[in-house]
This record gives structure tokens, sequence and C-alpha cells, in this order.
């Protein structure tokens, strides 16, 4: 139950810093409002960005559940996380929070905010290649390397 303690914690400080906070304020230095009126661009917007939410949820509790630990680089998982979400692409998560802004940035009609997820994914890309992906294959060895040689870092793997 701890884990999933902390596992809240944790995210709820990402999602809130990385997907709300810094995003609003890219709208308000962009000068970008809420439309006023809800037509089919909004109502994609919704769609794209419920579905990053719920895909960024799903992500988190299999790392719970599944991994018995957490997202957070600094409170890594006991176990390698290959199932669920992560059975389809290996960084799902951050496919998921760039879902939910890319779909804030349609429901705003904002190229600033497009610019930040781009930002943001450009950055969890560096990332990756840079320190999570060592780090996976020291905790995991063999492990790691045989879930990445069956699962794509980003595409959808088709034998999923």
């Amino acid at each position: 139950m701890f884990v999933l303690a902390r596992a809240s914690t944790y995210s709820a400080l990402f999602i809130g810093l990385l997907l709300i906070l810094l995003p609003s304020r890219v709208l308000s230095w962009a000068g970008v409002a809420r439309p006023a009126a809800l037509g089919p661009m909004e109502f994609a917007g919704i769609i794209v960005t419920a579905g990053g939410g719920v895909i960024t949820l799903w992500c988190i509790f299999t790392f719970v559940f599944v991994g018995k630990g957490t997202p957070a680089p600094f409170d890594p998982p006991l176990k390698l996380v290959a199932n669920g979400p992560y059975s389809f692409v290996r960084n799902s998560m951050y496919i998921g929070a760039g879902l939910a802004l890319g779909g804030a940035a349609i429901f705003y009609h904002s190229p600033a905010l497009l610019g930040y997820t781009l930002f943001f994914l450009i950055t969890m890309h560096l990332f990756v290649v840079l320190h999570e992906e060592p780090t996976l294959h020291r905790l995991f060895g063999a492990e790691y390397d045989a879930y990445r040689a069956r699962v794509h870092r980003w595409l959808l793997t088709s034998s999923a």
C-alpha cells in the first residue's frame, strides 16, 4: 500500500507540474483563453486529452501492481514493467502525457502549447536514450534486452 501512496504522490507532482502548471503558464504567456464555444475541434481535443490521461493512469497502476514500484526515476520498480501498456510500446507513459498535452493544444487552438508538447516529447526522448535505457539495462540486464528487442521505443509493436 505504501508503494501506491508513493506512486500517487510522484505522479501528482509530475502531472501537476509538467501537464497542468507549465502548460497553463504557456497558455497564459501566449494570451490564449478557453474557447467560448465547444465545436468539433474542442471535442477532438477533449477526446485526445482524455485518452492520454487514461494511458498515463494505466501506466502508473501497472508500475505499482506489476513492477512493485513507482514510475519515478529515483524510486524505480523492483520488477521490469513489460505488461499492460508497456507490452505495446516501451514509453507508454510519455506517449500518454504527450497525447494529453497535444489534446490540450487542439482544444485551445494553441501553437504555443503544441510547441511545449514537442519540447516535452524531445526532452523525454533524450531522457529515455541517455538515462532510462542504460539504467534499465543495468538493473534488469538480459530481461530488459529481450524486452527491448521485442517492443519498440515509441511505435506500437505489431506483434503485441
